[in-house]
């Protein structure tokens, strides 16, 4: 069985109930979630063996982030235990026009306070294959930088393939501070998983004859973009997520992987969204269950898209499905019918 290590920040999550506002009652759900730690929970449900690696603080809340985990069978004995925060981020679901706000309380986390000391990388990839990050993590601190630059460094010093989801976030420094870290980071990557919107943000890199707000994506022009990213980096395959968002509700939804040679494309799924936070995350554990397990470039994109388009219909940000039903909707079977 393939042995992954994802690395990063889980976050406790507040968000009213349904498609209320902030405050529009005195209730708010309280669940975990965050990007690399969504992607671990993906493989575990897929019978991988996953590891989640971070710094949670000793204390109640803390020790339910590490059981959030555990409770769906991921690794969490080589979270570093310290510090006094926990990151919160507050989700306000949007619906019809009214887009999803998404705001961030994570400043002094333990993660985000966390020294080089806190892991022993070459004790953590021990047997590892393949390692996970996004651009999130670095995104945190300049410290965090160069403790994923670390994790990197060991990672290909033991053999271990390498996964970055690009994941800009505005809300956590410039695109000039992103561009400097990430491409720094991205010389030791051997698959990058980014979207419309990151390429461009990133590293200036943007697809022809798109508009990601007015719902019109010119798959041709993602061709140019996976292949400069390729070019630049090195990269062994890129992955490109193609989002139509027609409103917050409903967005069509596909993507594309880039392996060298060949362009697949996967089938696209009109979604009606439950809930899209951690969309991304199931995409890229998607991709990286496909390639650990031997797929072609099309079945590998057609799984990790259909893994994604289950993942809208779920609450929370993990995505509580099993190998069977991505293949089942890979394999065509999408009419949502009642199972008996």
């Amino acid at each position: 069985m393939s042995r992954i290590v994802t690395f990063g920040e889980i976050m406790l999550r507040l968000a009213p109930n349904g498609y209320l506002r902030f405050f529009q009652n005195d209730q708010m759900q309280a669940t975990f979630g965050g990007g690399e730690a969504n992607v671990a929970v993906s493989l575990a449900n897929y019978g991988m063996d996953a590891a989640f690696v971070t710094k949670l603080p000793k204390h109640a809340i803390g020790q339910a982030a590490v059981d959030s985990l555990r409770y769906f069978g991921v690794d969490t004995k080589n979270i570093t235990r310290g510090g006094d925060r926990v990151g919160i981020y507050y989700l306000e679901k949007g619906a019809s026009q009214r887009g999803s706000v998404c705001i961030y309380d994570r400043a002094y986390s333990a993660i985000q306070l966390a020294d080089k000391s806190d892991f022993n990388w070459d004790e953590i990839f021990e047997g590892a294959d393949w390692f996970h990050f996004t651009g999130i993590t670095p995104a945190l601190g300049e410290n965090l930088v160069q403790i994923c630059k670390e994790a990197c460094i060991a990672a290909k010093n033991k053999g271990v393939k390498i996964s970055c989801d690009l994941n800009y976030r505005g809300k956590l420094w410039t695109r000039d501070q992103a561009r400097v870290a990430m491409s720094e980071l991205c010389k030791y990557v051997d698959v990058c998983i980014a979207n419309e919107e990151d390429a461009k943000d990133v590293f200036g890199i943007e697809a022809e004859n798109t508009d990601i707000y007015g719902g019109k994506l010119n798959k041709e022009g993602y061709k140019s973009v996976a292949k400069q990213l390729m070019d630049t980096f090195g990269f062994e395959k890129v992955a490109i997520t193609l989002r139509t968002s027609i409103s917050a509700n409903d967005n069509d939804w596909a993507g594309m992987l880039f392996d060298g040679e060949n362009y697949c494309f996967s089938k696209e799924y009109h979604l009606h969204i439950v809930d899209r936070v951690g969309g991304g995350d199931s995409f890229g554990a998607g991709l990286i269950y496909a390639l650990l397990n031997g797929k072609d470039t099309q079945q590998a994109i057609e799984f990790a898209v259909a893994a994604s388009a289950l993942k809208h219909s779920i609450e929370g940000d993990f995505n509580r499905v099993s190998v069977p039903e991505i293949e089942k909707l890979a394999g065509g079977d999408g009419s949502g019918r009642v199972q008996r």
